[in-house]
C-alpha cells in the first residue's frame, strides 16, 4: 500500500534536531565521494534492491540522500526520487541504533527536500511500518495503490 504525505503540513522540528545533536547524530545531504561507502552498507544492511535505489538517489544532483552519522560512522539513510519522481524511499537505520528518533530526522530532512524542490505531496511507496510514518508526518493511505510501482519488480534467480 502506498501513502500520501502532504508537504504543506510540514516544517523543521527544533526538539527532534536538538534531540538528536544531544545524541551526537549528524543528519545531511551525502556527498559525491561517499557513493560506495553508502551503496555498500545498504546493500550489507538491507538489501541489493534498496543499494540499487539508493545509487540513483546519490547520483543526482544535489544528491537526494540523507545520511545520519555518529562519530564519521553511517547509522542511517533515507533517500527520495530514485524509484520515481516525488517518491520517498529507501529508508533504514541501524538496529543499534533504532529507537532514538534517527528515521524521523531522517524522513522529516528527505520530505523537506522534496518541499523544497516543489512539490507539494510525497508518496510513500509500499509502505511496511504504516504507525510510523502517520503518526510522525501525517501520512494518509493512497486507495487503490496495490500493486504500486514495484508490481512486477524482478526477482532473484536464487
Amino acid at each position: 500500500m502506498d501513502y500520501l504525505v502532504n508537504l504543506s503540513l510540514l516544517g523543521p522540528d527544533a526538539a527532534l534536531d536538538q534531540r538528536m545533536a544531544k545524541a551526537g547524530i549528524t543528519i545531511r545531504r551525502a556527498l559525491a565521494p561517499e557513493y560506495e561507502l553508502v551503496t555498500d552498507w545498504v546493500r550489507r544492511k538491507f538489501s541489493a534492491g534498496w543499494a540499487g535505489e539508493t545509487a540513483v538517489s546519490m547520483m543526482r544532483q544535489p544528491p537526494a540522500c540523507f545520511l545520519a552519522t555518529r562519530d564519521k560512522k553511517l547509522i542511517g539513510f533515507a533517500c527520495h526520487e530514485s524509484i520515481a519522481r516525488g517518491f520517498f524511499g529507501p529508508t533504514g537505520v541501524d538496529e543499534a541504533a533504532r529507537g532514538q528518533g534517527v528515521g524521523h530526522a531522517l524522513l522529516l530532512a528527505s520530505l523537506l527536500d522534496l518541499k523544497v524542490m516543489g512539490y507539494a505531496y510525497a508518496i510513500i511507496g509500499d509502505v511496511g511500518p504504516s504507525e510510523f510514518y502517520e503518526r510522525t508526518v501525517g501520512a494518509t493511505q493512497i486507495p487503490n495503490s496495490e500493486p504500486g510501482i514495484y508490481a512486477g519488480l524482478l526477482k532473484s534467480a536464487d
